[in-house]
């Protein structure tokens, strides 16, 4: 359906051209008005028509394009295979499974089983000796990759190292000066500046091996949040359109820089295919991204396999009022396990926890982002209130016990 709606689009963009460049040949009654037609094939004077030409050139180049222009050649588009795994309980189970004539005929119980997946996403490489950088959620559990290239070509990728966290994977394909992008300082992101978008939007990429470009500006920074067990920290906000399939690729500056990777949209215009941008688009910051793949680069891996021991809850109004506090900000510890890291950090029922690691907490997301981005063995350094008094506390995040 989708291509049948692309070609009728296409053939009435078509038939109003044409109609509009044949209109003027005609005149009034619908003759040939001769001299209407000498006027527009008449040959414009030589050096009027170069210099025209040379303007409207000119003009054509700017910041943008020379952008899209350095940096396409370095995106790619990735195909991934992945086999998941899926848990079905027979529903005749909980009624007929003492039943030994029901189990000899019908099994029951839960059953696991297997089926291959396919999705697309986009990347972009970042060393003329093919690394490649995606999204963990695009490739990271992927079976099988395929990385196809502006020119056309396509490479088996394999995956380094993936971190579903900060949701970066990276990727390696055999060969040797590839072009490769500039990545940038996400520190410097100037809110309003240009955004150049690069991506495989519904598989466009397919079509031609070229990416789609959009642009729009920087709309927010250090914008975080959590969503499905991953922390999206200080992300950079645009109004470049992003679309399903455009997670992986590069967001850009004005000056080719690299300065985030896209990664998440909101979205209100969804169907079987994915989401279709409304302006709202988050890219993770190119800082925060380097961090990991120095890190999976060396093989290693962030053990995230910790544990807190404790439970909190977003101060309302009501409770605030309960508390004594003078406005309703900060996240309650509701629960502290016994003999866990929460309660060997001094922490209690009751404390309402006002900053972790200098960062002002005003809700329970904003203690996830911070959690949950840690690794076994850190330390987070808590200011608290108990009692109608600030003290400082520090957590460790031991490993989870089995």
């Amino acid at each position: 359906m989708q291509q049948h709606s692309i070609r009728r689009f296409a053939l009435a963009l078509a038939v109003t051209t044409a109609t509009g460049l044949v209109l003027p040949l005609h005149g009034c009654a619908g003759e040939p008005n001769k001299e209407s037609a000498n006027t527009i094939y008449a040959e414009a004077a030589p050096a009027e028509n170069n210099t025209a030409n040379d303007n409207i050139s000119t003009s054509r180049q700017n910041a943008i394009t020379r952008a899209v222009a350095s940096a396409s050649p370095a995106i790619v588009g990735i195909n991934v295979t992945e086999v998941r795994e899926y848990n079905v309980r027979d529903p005749f189970y909980d009624f007929f499974g003492d039943d030994p004539m029901y189990r000899r005929y019908f099994g029951g119980g839960p059953r696991t089983y297997q089926q291959e997946v396919h999705g697309l996403g986009s990347g972009f490489i970042i060393s003329s000796d093919g690394y490649i950088l995606t999204n963990d959620h695009v490739a990271g559990n992927a079976k099988k990759v395929i990385v196809t290239m502006t020119n056309g070509e396509k490479y088996d990728a394999k995956i380094i190292g993936s971190d579903k966290v900060t949701d970066v994977a990276l990727l390696k394909i055999e060969g040797r000066n590839f072009p490769y992008v500039k990545l940038g300082n996400s520190d410097n992101v100037i809110v309003g500046e240009w955004s150049i978008a690069f991506g495989n939007p519904f598989g466009l990429f397919d079509r031609n091996s070229k990416p789609t470009v959009t642009v729009g500006v920087v709309s927010n920074k250090g914008v975080s949040f959590t969503q499905d067990e991953r922390v999206y920290r200080d992300m950079v906000q645009t109004d470049a359109a992003i679309s399903s399939g455009n997670s992986g690729g590069p967001l850009l500056n004005a000056a080719g820089e690299v300065i985030g990777m896209n990664t998440v949209i909101y979205s209100t215009a969804q169907n079987t295919r994915g989401a279709g941008s409304i302006g709202i688009g988050f890219a993770v910051p190119i800082n925060r991204v380097k961090k990991i793949v120095d890190l999976l680069r060396e093989g290693k891996e962030l053990d995230r396999g910790f544990y807190t021991g404790m439970a909190v809850r977003t101060v309302d109004d009501k409770l605030a009022q309960g508390l004594g506090l003078d406005r309703s900000e900060g996240v309650i510890i509701s629960e502290v396990a016994r003999n866990s890291p929460a309660e060997r950090a001094g922490l209690e029922t009751g404390d309402v926890i006002l900053e972790i690691d200098g960062q002002r907490i005003v809700g329970e997301e904003d203690v996830l982002v911070i959690v949950y981005d840690g690794v076994v063995g850190q330390k987070l350094n808590f200011v608290v209130m108990r009692n109608g008094e600030k003290g400082r506390k520090t957590l460790t995040l031991e490993r989870r016990r089995q």
